[in-house]
């Protein structure tokens, strides 16, 4: 189909989409037209600008220029709630519940004009159970499971008769099961006429679901085509410009023990959260051992009780034989064990403060960035150029804050704080969440390098595809009990999906 075809039949057409943020253009005269019941693909690297494209779409972002038409009328929604009004909506890839809310509370706060709450309920019923989602209306919220979450975000929109549903990495936390569920629902959604716009970084999910793409490049679209033609590699190419680096790793020799975890118990301080119970291992040094699991496992708790943020109530951590079950986090990143939690904002980095002050807070020992109780600005300011330049952070620079940056170049610098501090042992919770192909990969190599420097690495991960590429051995989370660990070197799916589904031990192997 021609584009001036496409145009012609278009829901939603944009023409020459410009945004500019001081020092960068995030959109540059973008153009390009979506058709009813199509899924549409947004591609790019982090920070090619496909957030604040689709921001402007659903009218949280006001564009500095260009034009949108919706069904033949022009559209330039004041905000999120006009968007809706107009039959646009939108699956975040944050989920936006409250805990401590029933999912017909959560689902009532997030519509314009919510029905009396039975009504509601019996909405929340019909619509869920129609598109293969289904929910119970008056389970609390922190009950539930990750794909059981954005069933609500989905079911939220569903209830709003959306003609146009944007979707932002909404399988980064789903199982494989619950991925397959999802796209049954969305191809439902299109078989009946809406339009969905899917922004991923999982390119064989592109390619398995998307009939169009449209490939941006620092702000500009550089290309088009049918994912389904092209391999992911090839879509990988699109998005980059360029060669894909594809992570290696020489044979390294394993040294002693660096890390080790005998009978580790602890209660989750969340209130839904999940208790970590009798953990075993050991991680050596030059090792890279793969952590799996399904979302609310014990992930979160697992890194907490490592980085000293959590408190074991019972067993043993051991940094090279020393003890450091009591010592505080400070205490454990001046002896080398660092870690980088799941959550970027508000966890990993400080959204309103520089990215100076972000490589300060876990820097200053290590890197000897305090002096007498004085701040080394110069030399902080050095490392935080140091990791935006090795980790190629896309920002106009260092003074910028960590809240400006697109989420996948916000993981890139986190990640290189870490890396570059040359840590003893390193953890990191979803390292490559939400991080493009080009990214994922130099990330990957970041760590896989580490290791053959020495250190013992732990990456805990939702994404099978990247411990198998990185680990020497791969254990899996259920219900906050490990798994023994088993070589990643010819496990097969089936293993797999019994340690993550709870069996342990010989049984797995």
């Amino acid at each position: 189909m021609t584009g001036d075809t496409r145009k012609t039949d278009a829901l939603l057409t944009l023409e020459g989409m410009t945004k500019a943020y001081p020092g960068v253009v995030a959109n540059d005269q973008v153009s390009f037209s979506i058709l009813p019941g199509e899924v549409h693909a947004l591609l790019g690297e982090n920070g090619a600008g496909k957030s604040t494209l689709v921001k402007m779409i659903y009218g949280l972002v006001k564009p500095d220029a260009g034009q949108m038409i919706l069904r033949g009328e022009d559209f330039a929604p004041a905000n999120p709630a006009a968007a809706r009004g107009s039959g646009v909506t939108m699956v975040f890839q944050h989920f936006n519940l409250f805990d401590a809310l029933s999912v017909a509370e959560n689902i009532s706060l997030g519509m314009d004009d919510p029905p009396h709450r039975r009504k509601l309920s019996a909405q929340i019923r019909e619509v869920s159970q129609a598109y293969g989602l289904p929910l119970d209306p008056d389970r609390v919220v922190g009950e539930l499971s990750a794909g059981e979450r954005q069933r609500v975000e989905i079911v939220r929109c569903l209830l709003q008769d959306p003609k146009l549903l944007i979707m932002d990495e909404p399988t980064s936390v789903l199982t494989p099961q619950e991925v397959d569920i999802l796209f049954k629902t969305l191809r439902k959604l299109t078989a009946e006429g809406t339009a969905i716009l899917y922004i991923s970084h999982k390119l064989e999910e592109i390619r398995s679901l998307c009939e169009h793409a449209t490939v941006l490049r620092l702000g500009k679209v550089v290309d088009t085509c049918d994912p389904r033609e092209r391999s992911a590699r090839q879509l990988a190419e699109m998005m980059v410009g360029g060669t894909l680096h594809v992570p290696s790793r020489a044979a390294a020799d394993l040294g002693p023990v660096a890390l080790s975890m005998a009978g580790v118990s602890m209660s989750s301080p969340n209130e839904f959260g999940t208790n970590l119970r009798d953990i075993n291992l050991e991680v050596r040094k030059g090792e890279v051992l793969g952590v799996g699991g399904v979302a609310g496992n014990g992930q979160d708790e697992l890194l907490a009780v490592l980085s000293g943020e959590g408190r074991a109530q019972t067993g043993t951590i051991t940094l090279s034989g020393d003890d450091i079950a009591t010592l505080s986090p400070n205490a454990r990143r001046a002896r080398g064990l660092l870690t980088a939690p799941e959550e970027r904002l508000g966890h990993s980095a400080a959204p309103e403060m520089s990215l100076v002050e972000n490589a300060l807070l876990t820097g200053a020992v290590r890197e000897n960035l305090v002096k007498r109780g004085f701040l080394r600005w110069r030399r902080a300011e050095r490392f935080a150029r140091k990791i935006i330049q090795d980790f190629d952070v896309r920002t106009p620079g260092p003074d910028n804050t960590a809240g400006s940056l697109s989420g996948g170049n916000l993981q890139k610098f986190v990640i290189g704080r870490e890396v570059l501090q040359r840590p003893e042992v390193l953890v990191v919770n979803q390292p490559t969440w939400g991080v493009d192909a080009s990214a994922a990969a130099a990330i990957r190599q970041s760590l896989l390098d580490l290791a053959q420097n020495g250190a013992a690495v732990v990456v805990i991960s939702q994404d099978l595809d990247e411990l198998m590429e990185v680990a020497d051995r791969f254990t899996a989370l259920n219900e906050g009990r490990l798994a023994d660990p088993v070589p990643t070197q010819g496990l097969d799916v089936e293993t797999i999906g019994l340690m993550m589904g709870g069996v342990h031990g010989e049984t797995a192997a």
